[in-house]
């Protein structure tokens, strides 16, 4: 049915949709500290996979920070890796670290909600914008409480776009002046 109906366009068009529940009034309440929650949700797995890819033996600026998108999210490291570069093995690596990650938020998020207090509006935003991954966010938070989903997916698909656009260029860019 994909395939038919226009394949990753339909799964993208569900992602996005999940965002048409969202009341714009508890958006403007996850404020300042939505924006920071997304600011580290990015740089934060962006480090930590570019460190991973140099423990892995991958010195190179354009494999570690295609494994760095990746850690990311499973979508920024490939869109990365191609933008710059990157070998189909190193971006085959930025999918399964991204695929680790959005697991573990799938699985995890119910069983740590109490203690991240997942409970308002405002608390799922945050959680989206840390975690980034949409689908674990979503899944996660579908776990958790089904009405945090659309706002947790919200900073969730902001945090891909940004991925996106940070990965190729800034991301890149840094990573290549200090280890370049």
């Amino acid at each position: 049915g994909f395939a038919m109906l226009g394949g990753a366009m339909i799964r993208d068009l569900a992602i996005a949709s999940t965002a048409f529940e969202v009341d714009v009034k508890e958006v403007k309440k996850a404020g300042k500290i939505g924006l920071i929650a997304l600011i580290l949700g990015c740089v934060v797995p962006f480090a930590i996979g570019v460190m991973v890819a140099w423990v892995m033996g991958y010195r190179d600026p354009i494999s570690m920070t295609t494994i760095g998108a990746g850690a990311m999210t499973y979508i920024v490291g490939p869109i990365t890796g191609t933008a710059i570069g990157a070998s189909s093995d190193v971006i085959a690596l930025s999918i399964a670290i991204g695929l680790i990650k959005s697991v573990f938020f799938m699985v995890g998020t119910p069983l740590l909600a109490k203690f991240m207090y997942l409970k308002s509006p405002r608390s799922a935003m945050v959680f989206g914008g840390l975690a980034g991954t949409t689908s674990g966010t979503a899944a996660g938070l579908a776990g958790t409480d089904v009405r945090l989903v659309p706002y947790g997916a919200l900073v969730a698909t902001f945090y891909t776009g940004l991925g996106c656009l940070l990965g190729p260029s800034v991301f890149f860019l840094t990573v290549n002046a200090i280890f370049g």
